[in-house]
């Protein structure tokens, strides 16, 4: 069944809070079932108390579903914030929204809470966030801080992660956070194919992990040069010289060595040789033998392995990495 992820919509929503997530999703859905993955397709659904809202923009939502007595296992709910004019004006939400919220439970069954922008003080409101770390719009810090004060609200950061309850700061960072989302579920390929989609660059908190190498060197805007990594990352354990990977981009293999300098910062060997490291980290960690992890990522000897952990700088060995994953 597909992943239903439920957006519940108020009056004055700002529209780019749940658009530009929601557009996310789609276009990972599409990317899924393209590649044949594994991970479910999302289901999108807009929910309110009220059949009828209106957008930050005045833009008139009709036909919006009621509030659902369940939701299939593994949902996420996504909250999202509303017009400054409209949190001063009513800061109290319908009593039958407080109460639908309040029965919710993120992690139990698998729910996950979901907030952009401001949704996080409809969280807060409802006691979703007591207990937890936190963020939302800067101008709402303090806010966020008064409804919600056994949270720990956190500044300057696009998004956090507590467990099964993510909240993220304004706007954009909705979809920052979609991403993230996105290629938590069905993987950093489909995150970054999403990201080229909505021209959007790849992006992280300043205390969120370092990007996978599966999606470092991808923040760009060049078709050609996303064209080739997307290659490479498909099938990592083939032949990637110089000069195929420039026929991937219609391009000769001196132009691909300065696209990849100009707009990924690194060397086509460089970018081949980090995508094949990832691959062949996440097979040791999945209990893979140090021999079929090497296979699988494309490295000729385990060897080769070892001396490109090496070069890398990654800590300990592929051998310790695959004890660490028992």
């Amino acid at each position: 069944m597909p992943k239903q992820v439920v957006f519940v919509l108020q009056d004055h929503s700002l529209v780019l809070d749940w658009a530009g997530p929601a557009e996310a999703l789609r276009l990972a859905s599409l990317e899924i079932t393209a590649l044949k993955l594994a991970a479910e397709p999302f289901e999108l659904r807009f929910v309110s108390a009220h059949a009828e809202a209106t957008g930050s923009v005045g833009v008139q939502l009709q036909a919006l579903e009621p509030l659902p007595d369940t939701l299939p296992l593994g949902s996420w709910v996504v909250l999202v914030g509303r017009t400054s004019a409209a949190e001063q004006r009513q800061p109290q939400p319908p009593q039958a929204l407080m109460a639908w919220l309040a029965r919710l439970s993120p992690g139990r069954e698998g729910l996950r809470l979901v907030t952009v922008c401001s949704g996080a003080l409809l969280a807060a409101r409802a006691g979703l966030l007591a207990g937890r770390r936190a963020t939302t719009h800067h101008q709402h810090l303090n806010d966020l801080a008064r409804l919600a004060p056994g949270c720990t609200v956190l500044q300057d950061r696009v998004f956090v992660e507590d467990g099964e309850v993510f909240t993220s700061a304004g706007v954009t960072a909705g979809i920052d956070l979609a991403l993230h989302l996105i290629a938590r579920h069905a993987g950093e390929l489909v995150a970054a194919r999403v990201a080229e989609q909505m021209a959007v660059a790849l992006r992280r908190g300043p205390a969120d992990p370092e990007l996978s190498p599966l999606l470092a060197h991808r923040q760009h805007l060049s078709a050609r040069l996303h064209r080739v990594q997307d290659a490479v990352s498909e099938a990592p354990a083939q032949d990637w010289s110089i000069e195929r990977m420039a026929a991937f981009a219609a391009t000769t293999p001196r132009t691909l060595s300065r696209l990849f300098a100009q707009h990924g910062g690194v060397s086509p060997q460089a970018y081949v040789r980090g995508v094949r490291l990832a691959v062949a980290r996440r097979a040791l960690e999945a209990g893979a033998s140090v021999a079929a992890a090497s296979e699988t990522a494309g490295f000729s000897t385990e060897l080769q392995l070892r001396r490109a952990w090496a070069a890398a700088g990654w800590p300990g060995t592929p051998s310790a990495a695959r004890r660490a994953a028992r």
